[in-house]
């Protein structure tokens, strides 16, 4: 079992829970508030095995660079390595598809992206896979949507998702 590095940095939606194994970056977890934080990492020690070690270097210091130049609006594509550990199968398979075809300033139907996988028919499942996203932002589920152009669901609330598209230019920018 090996340790993982973790840190909380601030973005554009709030504080964002971060977190690396030697395979690259593992988990991205939203609103990483201290009780956020304290429950996720109990996750991710659980199923990583390990000791996690705070760090902002490292294995991070590359993820959080980008994800900064994400939210300052001059980086369209993460490129980082990706640890996908956390997720399986179908899931795996459907959030892969996501992260290679589904570019910034785009969005997918849950149904599209199912037949892309496969898996026509298998809309609900998609959305599944979404819910159980452990990298998203970097793994963009925010940018799948229903077919009528509802926004679907968001494990970061609907808010997050309409800023994240509303910088990606999807979405005119909300009225705050």
């Amino acid at each position: 079992m090996n340790s993982f590095e973790w840190t909380v940095v601030g973005s554009g939606i709030g504080p964002l829970l971060l977190a690396a194994t030697e395979e690259g970056l593992v988990s991205v977890v939203f609103h990483a508030d201290a009780p956020v934080r304290d429950r996720a990492l109990g996750q991710l020690a659980a199923r990583l095995g390990g000791d996690p070690a705070e760090s902002a270097s490292g294995r991070l210091s590359e993820p959080i660079r980008r994800l900064d130049e994400y939210f300052a609006g001059t980086r369209r594509d993460f490129g980082l390595p990706l640890d996908w550990s956390l997720t399986s199968g179908f899931n795996r398979q459907v959030l892969r598809e996501l992260a290679s075809g589904v570019p910034y300033g785009t969005v997918v139907g849950y149904g599209e992206l199912a037949e892309r996988v496969g898996q026509p028919g298998a809309a609900q499942a998609v959305g599944a896979a979404m819910g159980s996203n452990p990298l998203p932002l970097v793994v963009p589920c925010h940018r799948v949507v229903e077919s009528d152009g509802g926004l679907g669901g968001f494990g970061g609330g609907l808010e997050t998702k309409r800023r994240l598209l509303a910088l990606e230019g999807v979405l005119p920018e909300p009225l705050f």
